[in-house]
């Protein structure tokens, strides 16, 4: 009786709005992915190499991290409708200028934009969720916004792949263009104005420098990484003078009257329980996302639509556990629904270890969709649980924390796959072992995927 009285307080305009967050933060993280199947494209309409070319990737990744601060300030002077066209805006004209776009850093600017708005309506997203949804309901409220960070993502290389095999790559844009011109459209005639969570919030400026050039030097190192490699003076100066700026930033939360950043959010265990397993979730997730399709194409010499078809059936796993896995937390607890998700993250991460030039593609299939299933049975109950005991002041800090930290999981990530297929090329070469770049570098993503499991067991109560 309980329950059916709370989901008869959830009134079809929160319904709406949440949609329309969800479905923006969908098309920013399938941006993000999607470009990864059309990079050898990319590559040679602009005359650029890999190293270069992976900043469309990284570099978006980059710019989420750098921005997602803004979102708190965001959530709590604006309403959440002119939140979503500030966002949605940013992601028009990022698209418009990748579809048109003559030269690469016409390129890379779009990518920034588009990034600029996953950046700061992630958090609004999960902020949404929390907030506006009852408790009984909140893990199948996330885990229907898990269609935007584990199925999206997902399917980014396919869509982008089946696109630029049938038109071209700027097509691709064109798609993220309009649909996203819809949703503006939706949200001026479906969402209301309401009212700021906290409108006398001051924007405080230093401690966005000081975020800014720490966290933004921590990615930047990170996302450097994959192509100088760690030893690098490109790589450790960043991460060196990030550091110092980290420790600025943290300095300044405690002592500043308008924090950007609440630090009680770390008083939670809970919390900071979930960040970790979050932080190997997404630090095994996303950087494979780049690899399985170089490994279609330049391993096994397929096209960028087989590179596409093998994430597919993860997809399709997605889409139908996302929701679901919400929905049995909220009905069982997050501990057990957790628990056997993991287990099909980490085994689906090993199997990817054995993969040589002559896998079949249906085995590869086959891995991508349990550790898919893994995936994206976690992200839902995890984001739930790691929000559900802080006081409501704080959850937008806590919302925008917990992405800037997942991108720089992620950018991690994405930089050690990316680092093994390079460093190893020359091993490979000697052993007459093509695979081995690629095997190392699922195998760093199979030990981030089997600690996230463990953490999981022992962590998630």
């Amino acid at each position: 009786m309980d329950k059916k009285k709370e989901r008869a307080h959830v009134g079809w305009r929160v319904i709406v709005t949440y949609a329309l967050a969800v479905i923006t933060c969908a098309l920013g993280n399938l941006s993000q992915t999607g470009v990864n199947a059309m990079m050898p494209s990319i590559m040679a309409e602009f005359s650029v190499d890999v190293a270069l070319a992976q900043w469309l990737t990284t570099g978006y990744m980059l710019v989420i991290g750098i921005t997602v601060p803004i979102a708190t300030y965001l959530s709590n002077k604006v309403t959440v409708r002119i939140h979503l066209v500030i966002g949605i805006a940013a992601f028009i004209i990022g698209s418009l200028l990748d579809c048109f776009a003559w030269n690469f850093a016409i390129m890379l600017t779009g990518r920034i934009c588009q990034a600029v708005s996953v950046g700061i309506l992630m958090p609004l997203m999960q902020n949404i969720a929390v907030i506006q949804f009852p408790p009984g309901l909140r893990a199948t409220a996330m885990g229907v916004g898990g269609i935007a960070l584990g199925f999206a993502p997902n399917i980014g290389p396919t869509i982008g792949g089946a696109l630029e095999f049938a038109f071209g790559w700027r097509s691709f844009f064109v798609l993220l263009a309009v649909s996203t011109a819809v949703l503006l459209v939706l949200t001026l005639l479906f969402v209301r104005g309401g009212k700021p969570m906290q409108p006398d919030t001051h924007f405080a400026g230093v401690s966005f420098v000081y975020s800014t050039l720490g966290f933004g030097g921590l990615l930047l190192g990170l996302s450097m990484a994959s192509s100088y490699g760690f030893a690098s003076l490109y790589v450790w100066a960043p991460i060196a003078v990030g550091s110092v700026f980290v420790a600025l930033f943290l300095r300044r939360q405690k002592i500043s009257k308008y924090p950007l950043i609440h630090l009680e959010i770390f008083k939670d265990q809970t919390y900071v329980r979930s960040l970790v397993v979050l932080v190997l979730l997404f630090g095994s997730f996303l950087g494979v996302t780049l690899t399985i399709p170089l490994t279609v194409q330049n391993l096994q010499g397929g096209s960028s639509l087989e590179a596409g078809i093998v994430l597919l059936p993860a997809t399709v796993v997605a889409l139908i556990v996302n929701p679901l896995s919400g929905i049995l937390a909220d009905r069982f607890g997050t501990r057990p629904i957790c628990c056997i998700f993991a287990a099909f993250l980490a085994v689906g991460s090993v199997l990817w270890i054995f993969i040589d030039e002559n896998t079949p593609m249906g085995a590869m299939m086959a891995y991508q969709a349990i550790r898919g299933a893994g995936v994206s049975g976690l992200v839902g109950p995890l984001q739930a649980w790691s929000l559900s005991r802080l006081d409501v002041r704080i959850i937008p800090d806590g919302s925008s924390m917990s992405v800037l930290l997942r991108q720089a999981a992620a950018a991690l990530g994405t930089a050690l796959c990316v680092f093994a297929l390079a460093a190893f090329a020359d091993l490979a070469a000697a052993t007459g072992i093509a695979a081995l770049p690629y095997q190392i570098s699922f195998g760093i993503s199979a030990l981030l995927g089997v600690g996230c499991a463990i953490c999981v067991a022992w962590k998630v109560k």
